[in-house]
This record gives C-alpha cells, sequence and structure tokens, in this order.
C-alpha cells in the first residue's frame, strides 16, 4: 500500500517567494522559518548567505570591509536567490534600503514589512550581541535613526503586518493572512 502525500498547504501563497523585510529584531529570521514550515517552502537567511559567500561573519566584513562592501555582496546574494525556485526569504534589516535590491525584490518577489513597536525591538536587539550597527551604541537610539531613515523604503513593501510582543506564529498567521488578503484584491481586480 502506497502513502499519498498530503497537498501542501496553501498552495496559492506557494508560488512566488515572499521575502521579509524591516527593523533588526522583528524577527524577519524566526518568523520567516516557522512561515516556510507552514507554507511547506525552504527557508533562506540572507545574512546566513552572505556569510557563506564571503567566507566570513557579517560583524567580520563589516571590520575588514566596510559596510559598503557588505550592501554590495548582500545585493549579489539576493539577486541569485531570487532566482531560486520559490522560498521564503529573510533580508538584513538594510537590504530593502538599497534601491536596486528593492527593486529586484518588488519585481521577483511579494515584499511583507514586518513592522513593531521601537521599543519592543529595543529591548530584543539589547540582549544580543553582534549586531555591527549597534557596536557602541544605544539601541533605542539607532533603531529611532534607522526608522527615519529605512521607513519610507520599507512602505514600498508590496504588505505591511504589524507584529507585536506575541508568540511567532501569531506573527506568522498575520503574514499568510495578509498574503491571503493580497491574493483575493488581485483576482477580484483581474490582475
Amino acid at each position: 500500500m502506497t502513502a499519498e502525500l498530503a497537498p501542501p498547504r496553501y498552495p496559492d501563497l506557494r508560488d512566488r517567494t515572499i521575502v521579509l523585510v524591516g527593523l533588526m529584531g522583528v524577527g524577519k529570521s524566526s518568523v520567516g522559518r516557522r512561515l516556510a514550515n507552514t507554507l511547506d517552502l525552504p527557508f533562506r537567511d540572507a545574512d546566513n548567505e552572505v556569510e557563506r559567500a564571503a567566507g566570513r561573519s557579517i560583524p567580520e566584513i563589516f571590520a575588514e570591509m566596510g559596510e559598503e562592501a557588505f550592501r554590495d555582496g548582500e545585493r549579489r546574494v539576493i539577486a541569485r536567490l531570487l532566482d531560486e525556485p520559490p522560498h521564503v526569504l529573510a533580508t538584513g534589516g538594510g537590504a530593502f534600503v538599497n534601491a536596486e535590491t528593492r527593486a529586484l525584490i518588488k519585481d521577483k518577489a511579494i515584499a511583507v514589512w514586518l513592522k513593531a513597536d521601537l521599543e519592543l525591538l529595543a529591548r530584543r536587539v539589547g540582549r544580543k550581541d553582534g549586531r555591527p550597527l549597534l557596536k557602541n551604541r544605544d539601541p533605542m537610539d539607532v533603531l529611532r535613526e534607522q526608522a527615519v531613515t529605512r521607513y519610507p523604503a520599507y512602505g514600498e513593501a508590496h504588505l505591511t503586518v504589524e507584529t507585536g510582543d506575541t508568540p511567532h506564529m501569531v506573527a506568522v498567521e498575520a503574514v499568510i493572512a495578509a498574503l491571503q488578503g493580497r491574493l483575493a484584491a488581485a483576482s477580484a481586480t483581474g490582475e
């Protein structure tokens, strides 16, 4: 007797890569892994892929080569990942700010801005080391500056999902609901 494979869940959400964007600490990787699992899609983390391609950690890339070299490598890695079959991609907080990277993502994928309260994000990122942009700086000051400079770019994402201090699966459900809403709206207008 052959076991039949169950059909994938949410087949209508599996035809394009879903790219999560947003500030550091918002949960792009944590939510992304769970979202990929729920949708039965592969998960990719752009930061991990950049480290693998460079053969060194992101703090080492920043220290040895500078942020500009990191962003250039990040852009090339994301372009390569977007040519792969559909998956869920978590990006670094600054990736979507790059106009070329943003245009690629908007053209080849569905961009979802995960947005959360800055105080919550400051508490989260304050608990972890290894974020080069926070080195010797107050997390809240950095996040406020980033909100001013990055929110206009993030606002160009196809969808915005407000997340809070809730379990990651609550955010996953909110992302799925937003994706389904977008699909329904496109269907209703014939897009």
